[in-house]
């Protein structure tokens, strides 16, 4: 396979070592160091990974050290499970989709295989497991026929989501919660995936259910739980916390939830931002390690057996250094089967770069690698602009050949595009949408030009807007434009695009992407070009 190390793009220089939740006091207040005959006490630990997406054979740098990869993961995890007796793997959501060729070009199901064959116990689901809609995802987890791979198993270990919902029925889509036996202690397990999920995914996929509060979903679980004697419970939640060091304070969604769950819930898996969390809110022990099988938490847990409730809990967010442990053989000879399937598909080569292209966006919020992908889907439909959703590069371009696998780890998600007709007047709103109320998302454009003031209120921050002549866009005149047909549908809240008119289907965003290289006889050197201007 071509280029497999990737960067590991932090959002901080964390240096990961152990960070320990310990002092806490139990639920009837009194401290852990004190608690009386603590030999009695059943130690219990939970191995967590999320946001894995797919990342089979991807290695990454983390300290200037190789990290990654699924089969170390795996030698990691099987040699921390073999030193503890009672231990269970978890994991958060997002453990497919965006996922590397070696997964995506079969369906995924690559990586189900090595979550089997690893042995993880329970899992909830992301937002990315709704990627290819809910038929595809239910396929994964509970077996059945694709007509690109044939029939497949599903899964060996069970999902758990307790808020999502079956509209038809009104029930759960997927079991709420779990219990596990240790010891004939019961453990309680909750999932949730975070509930804007429908903002991230085509509507088309999920019009047969509803995503729900997940604080309402956890509570209700909870109660569920603690009628049968459940009061060890443990919530699997893919949203999103963050420290920017080991011993700062925390934020994020998972921190807010943790204010406001019962009082009976012990940890909490957080995932989607791909940060490092350790820390402790309101009683409860918050972890995350990072994404991509690069790190994953070991989290200790101290059981009494006369109360069954946890007493102690502590976690340690350990780093997949590749030079510290041999490979699993099992998981490698899986992974080598994988990459031999698909070679003959992803190896091709579509271009070559003088130089790295990256979707690092610089402060007016433009990036050579996004400049490059709209600017071939405005070719590919002939249209007047082109705009991506950041989310939707996935990685970054390397100096040098370019393979087609390449190009499907960038665009993972296969999506066709649609050209659409908007007024002058809709694109302005459609670019002041860029600044939402969860996160700032500045789309990639072709065609245009424009500049805006961060002093301005929210709604109002596009001043001005020209095609590429330079000449400013008329408010009244019509213009065609090219997205992707999950922008088509109001992805990520740019609901402006559903109002588009004379729409038109064309092609997949990575075959056009790879159509637009192979026109260039010489190697590509997109750069950042000023389409995006921030007024200082």
């Amino acid at each position: 396979m071509s280029k497999a190390v990737l960067a590991f793009v932090l959002t901080s220089s964390l240096t990961a070592g152990i960070v320990m939740a310990s002092g806490i006091p139990d639920k009837k207040g009194v401290p852990q160091s004190k608690a009386n005959n603590k030999e009695r006490f059943i130690q219990l630990h939970l191995l967590g990974v999320n946001d894995f997406h797919g990342q089979l054979n991807i290695t990454r740098k983390f300290n200037g050290k190789n990290v990654g990869r699924a089969d170390y993961l795996a030698a990691y995890l099987k040699e921390r499970k073999a030193k503890n007796k009672n231990t269970l793997l978890v994991h958060a959501g997002d453990m497919v989709g965006a996922s590397a060729p070696v997964s995506s070009v079969l369906q995924d199901e690559p990586t189900i295989k090595a979550l089997n064959q690893i042995g993880f116990d329970v899992g909830t689901l992301g937002n990315h497991e709704f990627d290819q809609g809910v038929k595809e995802m239910m396929r994964l987890i509970q077996g059945g026929f694709h007509p690109n791979t044939g029939y497949f198993e599903g899964t060996q270990f069970p999902y758990i989501c307790a808020n999502v919902i079956n509209i038809k029925t009104g029930k759960p889509l997927l079991p709420p919660y779990k219990i596990f036996k240790v010891n004939d202690i019961p453990i309680g397990f909750i999932g949730v995936v975070l509930d804007d999920t429908p903002s991230m995914v085509n509507p088309d996929g999920i019009k047969d259910i509803k995503f729900v509060d997940e604080v309402t979903a956890i509570n209700k679980a909870v109660s569920q739980l603690k009628k049968q004697g459940v009061k060890a419970i443990v919530v699997l939640a893919h949203n999103e916390g963050r420290q920017a060091r080991p011993d700062g304070p925390a934020a994020g969604e998972i921190v807010e939830m943790a204010k406001k769950v019962d009082k009976e819930v012990d940890v909490m898996f957080a995932g989607h931002s791909h940060t490092y969390l350790n820390t402790v809110v309101n009683g409860k022990l918050l972890v995350q390690a990072y994404s991509y099988g690069t790190a994953f938490s070991d989290v200790t847990l101290e059981i009494d057996p006369n109360t069954i409730e946890i007493v102690s809990k502590k976690a340690e967010i350990v780093m997949v250094y590749q030079d510290s442990i041999k490979p699993d053989e099992e998981i490698k000879k899986m992974v080598d089967k994988y990459e031999a399937d698909v070679s003959s598909f992803v190896n091709e080569v579509v271009g070559k770069a003088a130089n790295d292209i990256t979707s690092h966006r610089n402060k007016n919020g433009e990036s050579a690698l996004g400049n490059l992908i709209a600017d071939s889907m405005r070719k590919e439909l002939h249209s007047d602009f082109a705009f991506i959703n950041p989310g939707g590069i996935r990685a970054d371009l390397h100096g040098g050949n370019i393979t087609y696998e390449e190009l499907l780890t960038i665009l993972p998600f296969k999506r066709k595009l649609v050209k659409m007709t908007l007024t002058g007047d809709q694109i302005r709103l459609l670019l002041n949408q860029q600044w939402q109320p969860a996160k700032l998302r500045m789309l990639q454009i072709s065609g245009l030009k424009y500049t805006w003031d961060d002093k301005k209120p929210v709604g109002n921050k596009v001043v001005d807007i020209f095609t590429t002549k330079g000449t400013l866009i008329d408010p009244k005149e019509t213009y065609t434009f090219t997205v992707n047909d999950y922008l088509a549908g109001g992805g990520d809240n740019f609901m402006v695009f559903l109002e588009g008119t004379h729409k038109t289907v064309g092609s997949i965003d990575v075959d056009v992407l790879k159509k637009y290289m192979l026109q260039f006889p010489v190697p590509l050197t997109p750069n950042i070009e000023g389409r995006i201007q921030k007024i200082q």
